[in-house]
């Protein structure tokens, strides 16, 4: 134990540590009250202006669509029946080639007789939905039949 130098015990600096900071500081001000008010009014102003000419852009988009689409639905439309037909002859046609060596067929009746009775001779029946995707894919016909739920 003789062989162990003395241990030097640490000691506060002389004339003692600085006194310690305990007062709270404020924080710097770089606005008043009055400049932050008047800052918030000239934003929500400028904001409020800027709302009311996108506003007035964006009705007249929606005018002007509104305008182009009652323009075009008409041959939309048409255009949506004259395929509906082309579909329907194609379908006649499909039947008269599936059904050519059946004896005693005619298309669009059930072996000869009318399936519509009542109808006139050269009238229109519209045919039900199976009917109409008889010819088509199960896939086209289970997307075409449930559309709504898709959407």
């Amino acid at each position: 134990m003789a062989d162990c130098p003395a241990r030097i015990q640490e000691m506060p600096p002389a004339g003692g540590y600085k006194p310690i900071p305990f007062k709270r500081l404020p924080a710097k001000q770089y606005f008043s009250g009055y400049t932050i008010f008047a800052g918030y009014l000239g934003i929500t102003a400028v904001a409020a202006y800027l709302y009311k000419l996108t506003e007035k852009n964006i009705t007249k988009q929606e005018v002007e669509m509104r305008s182009a689409k009652m323009a075009v639905y008409p041959m939309m439309l048409a255009e949506r029946d004259r395929e509906y037909l082309k579909q329907c002859r194609r379908n006649r046609d499909a039947e008269a080639e599936l059904m050519a060596n059946v004896p005693g067929w005619e298309v669009g009746t059930w072996y000869g007789e009318k399936v519509y009775k009542l109808t006139p001779k050269d009238a229109f029946v519209e045919p039900i939905f199976h009917e109409y995707y008889a010819h088509t894919e199960p896939k086209e016909w289970f997307k075409r039949a449930y559309i709504k739920i898709r959407s």
